[in-house]
């Protein structure tokens, strides 16, 4: 399966082995809850998307590479115990607690999460002296004597033995015994991830018209090269950063990332074109509305794979638009939130899980309170590792926000109550006329888009892409749900037409074959 179905299915299994039953125990026991093992070439995304399960279910994550660890730092340190068994003492040796046991609870200490995922990585090319420790680990769910608690799924992942000479195989004891999943590499899955992570729009315009080149391991009398998603995606942001600060990056610099030489040198002449083509066609110029009837014919008669860069250029700098409209607004929906219980706390009321103070406060008390638990909040969820980064800096911004706020009706020397809230409401509604004009901007800046398509390539194949492409954006979806664009909904009904039209042909195609 691909790496999005694999996700769901280790998603679909944590809602399983923690569901509780009446008693308030799990449903299936922790002995009977198999690990899951994710086998798949290097590269695709297998430990990528155990941050993203883990965020997305609110539990905790415990990551280790097991091949950096010794038979010792797994298991723990043999040590001499006293014991008496049958009126006799005896010595006997136990073992100090995991390196990896022991982590699990301190991240319950730390997070406050007591159920969580153990992430084994690399689990079939440990050691022969960790070998057998590690079948031990995956039935019996214990590192030496002690048990990884309960509430924490295990789930590990390897490489298929022709990626990696170290592998081991598992005998079928062991196997009968897990949850085995065969991950697979799929272009159109991460394309999907791709656009939500922003990937530089010259990648995926790269890959969108050479997929073959999305992931490749070949074996040459020099070694092995290759191109995983691994690698485009830690490109892609070096390739941002480089934009940012004005440093270039060629084929020496692409090679450092895309291990396949003849790859790489596709891409960094391809990249190469790609600024030539955002240049020469004026594409910031073309979204304000500046319209160059030369360009738009010299674009009608450029190679479709030219066609489809100056399409991908577009897209990206509508994609700033939307995002920058998405981000506002849901900055805007927390800080909604926050004023709304400070309202709610002025007049002595609470929403469930609320707790509204008894002791008659201050305004200005009661909104200082407020930000410092709302920062202890932020906090806690970032150390548990349940905010991504947009998340992160969006708590930031909210946190300034309201400090700014407070600081303002301090320096106006409010103290009312009523006066103190309507000022904020004030203030929230400038931010509001913000993303309102940013709604317009987004907008505006598609309407210009479509007149460039429209003028340039017509109802054709080009115009297809165009609004496909838009269909697999998640900004651009969320912002045409929100805010009305004529051409758009009519150019994608007729697309849908299309799709249907070609999809019925081809069943009475695969009927008549009979």
């Amino acid at each position: 399966m691909n790496i999005k179905r694999a996700k769901q299915e280790i998603k679909n299994t944590i809602q399983v082995y923690l569901t509780k039953n009446a008693h308030g125990e799990y449903e299936i026991p922790s002995m009977r809850q198999r690990p899951v093992l994710l086998i798949g070439p290097p590269g695709i995304g297998k430990t990528q998307i155990m941050e993203q399960v883990a965020r997305e279910c609110g539990i905790g994550l415990v990551s280790y590479t097991i091949t950096h660890h010794t038979r010792q730092s797994a298991i723990g340190l043999p040590f001499i115990s006293e014991k008496t068994y049958g009126g006799k003492n005896v010595h006997v040796t136990e073992y100090t607690m995991s390196e990896i046991v022991a982590a699990i609870y301190n991240k319950i200490e730390d997070t406050g999460l007591s159920e969580g995922l153990l992430f084994i990585d690399e689990i079939n090319c440990v050691s022969e002296t960790l070998a057998p420790a590690m079948l031990q680990f995956l039935q019996y769910k214990t590192f030496g004597n002690h048990k990884i608690p309960d509430g924490w799924i295990i789930v590990a992942a390897g490489n298929p033995p022709e990626y990696n000479k170290s592998v081991r195989e598992f005998d079928i004891a062991t196997l009968d015994r897990i949850k085995k999943i065969d991950v697979e590499a799929d272009f159109e899955v991460w394309k999907e991830y791709a656009k939500q992570a922003d990937i530089h729009p010259a990648i995926l315009s790269f890959l969108t018209a050479k997929p073959q080149y999305f992931y490749q391991v070949e074996t040459t009398v020099d070694g092995k090269v290759f191109a995983t998603p691994r690698g485009w995606e830690d490109l892609s942001g070096f390739l941002k950063v480089c934009e940012k600060v004005g440093l270039t990056c060629d084929r020496e610099v692409v090679v450092q990332y895309i291990e396949h030489p003849r790859i790489a040198k596709d891409f960094a002449n391809y990249l190469e074109l790609y600024k030539k083509y955002q240049a020469r066609y004026q594409i910031d110029e073309i979204l304000e509305g500046k319209r160059d009837e030369h360009l738009m014919e010299q674009a009608a008669k450029a190679p479709f794979d030219e066609k489809l860069s100056i399409i991908s250029l577009i897209l990206a700098k509508l994609d700033v638009e939307f995002k920058a409209y998405a981000q506002k607004e849901d900055y805007l929906e927390v800080l909604f939130g926050e004023l709304k219980a400070f309202k709610r706390s002025l007049e002595g009321k609470a929403e469930a899980g609320e707790t509204i103070e008894t002791v008659p406060q201050t305004p200005i008390a009661i909104f200082s309170q407020q930000i410092e638990a709302f920062t202890a909040v932020s906090e806690q969820k970032q150390k548990a590792g349940l905010l991504t980064r947009s998340e992160k800096y969006r708590c930031v911004d909210i946190t300034a926000a309201m400090n700014r706020y407070l600081q303002t009706v301090k320096a106006e020397l409010l103290s009312d109550g009523g006066e103190i809230f309507d000022r904020f409401r004030e203030m929230f509604g400038d931010e509001r006329t913000e993303l309102e004009d940013l709604c317009a901007h987004a907008g505006q800046t598609l309407e210009y888009g479509f007149d460039f398509m429209e003028g340039t390539f017509g109802s054709s194949q080009e115009m297809v892409v165009f609004i496909t492409e838009l269909n697999s954006s998640v900004p651009a979806v969320r912002f045409l749900q929100e805010n009305e664009c004529e051409r758009y909904f009519e150019y994608n009904k007729n697309l849908l037409f299309d799709e249907r039209r070609a999809d019925i042909l081809s069943r009475l195609d695969r009927l008549g074959a009979f």
